[in-house]
Formats: structure tokens, sequence, C-alpha cells
């Protein structure tokens, strides 16, 4: 089992550095702390009285990796998930806030649990995903990663801004959709056919 911290540098790593993209809701990015979070956490790195771009620059990868296991790791409590789950919760927690853990909650639900789709990890939603996986210890996993890749694609289908980070300029497969298939075992990766056929209506 990976720990939370080789877990949390690895959504570093496949975060980046600092980015401002204007067509990104998230606002100035830095190793995926969005400007947002820099706020509600009150981190003013340069002391000037406001919480802006340059502050989102200043932060270090240490400092993003600590914000992401306390405030998207041990806050929304993804420990009390199976071990074989956590990796890929957390990394949708940072990607995609409380939708990471709704998605599990509706996929759990297939599995003939009833949960409310709140985005909340309690002793229920917990329960239900260790049941899931002794029924399906060989799928559990990459179900969860074919409904974030669904969640994608979905996402990029409603929001025409969006669709630069699941199809690349050349049609081939976006970061979003590359990110959530790196949960996924190899035999369930689209092939670029399928890639294709699932984008040809945003042409």
């Amino acid at each position: 089992m990976h720990s939370v911290e080789s877990i949390a540098t690895e959504i570093v790593r496949r975060e980046g550095g600092f980015v401002d993209d204007p067509d990104d809701p998230g606002g100035a990015t830095n190793y995926g702390v969005t400007i947002h979070t820099m706020r509600r956490l009150g981190l003013d790195l340069n002391n000037d009285g406001a919480i802006d771009s340059d502050d989102v620059r200043a932060l270090s990868r240490d400092e993003a990796i600590r914000i992401f296991i306390r405030h998207y790791f041990q806050g929304p409590k993804i420990n009390l998930l199976p071990a074989p789950l956590q990796a890929s919760v957390f990394d949708m927690q940072v990607n995609a806030g409380s939708n990471g853990v709704k998605i599990l909650q509706r996929l759990l639900n297939a599995f003939e649990a009833s949960l409310s789709a709140d985005g909340i990890i309690g002793p229920m939603t917990a329960e239900a995903a260790t049941k899931a996986l002794e029924k399906a210890p060989d799928h559990l996993v990459d179900a969860y990663g074919i409904e974030r890749r669904n969640y994608y694609y979905r996402l990029a289908d409603q929001r025409p801004a969006s669709r630069k980070y699941a199809r690349r300029r050349d049609g081939g497969k976006g970061g979003w959709i590359t990110r959530a298939e790196e949960f996924i075992s190899e035999r369930f990766h689209f092939t670029p056919t399928e890639h294709l056929r699932r984008t040809a209506a945003w042409d």
C-alpha cells in the first residue's frame, strides 16, 4: 500500500506548476492548489493583506503536499475507505472536490447500497465501500476510475470551454482523460478510436 504522503506527492507531480487559465473555473493554480483554496485557508504568503496570484506563485511544493493531506485526505476522511480505493478518490477529491466522493457513492448504490450522494464519507459510505470491494475485489477500483472518466467527458459535453482538458488539439486524449486512466487497468483504457467516437459530437 502506498503511503498518503507518496500519493500526495504523485498528485502534485500530476498537477504540475503554476497556471492561470481563464477557461479554468479554479483560477490561478499552483501544484493543483487553487487561489480559492488559498483564500479559504487564509494563505497570504507574502503578507501584503491580499491573497492573489502572487501568493499562488509563491506556494511551495511541500506546502501543497501538506494542504492536500490535511484538507483533501484527512479532512474528507478518505482514510475510512478501503485502501485500494484511497489513491483514486484522493486524486479526484483534489481535482474535483466533493464530486470525487459523490461519484463513489453513486457507484456504490449500484452495488445495492442506499447512500445519499452528499460527498461526505461517513460510516455508511465506508461500510458500503468495504462490502462492494468484497463483492468485486477485481473490479471496483476500475469501475470507480471509469466513472471518473465518464464524469470528465460529461463535464466537457456540458461546458465547451472545458473540452480542451478532455481532448487535445490533435484529437487525442486530454489531461483529464489520461489522469482518470492512470487509475484504470489498461484493458479498460479507451483506444484512440473509442476516444474520438466519444468526442465526435464536440466538432
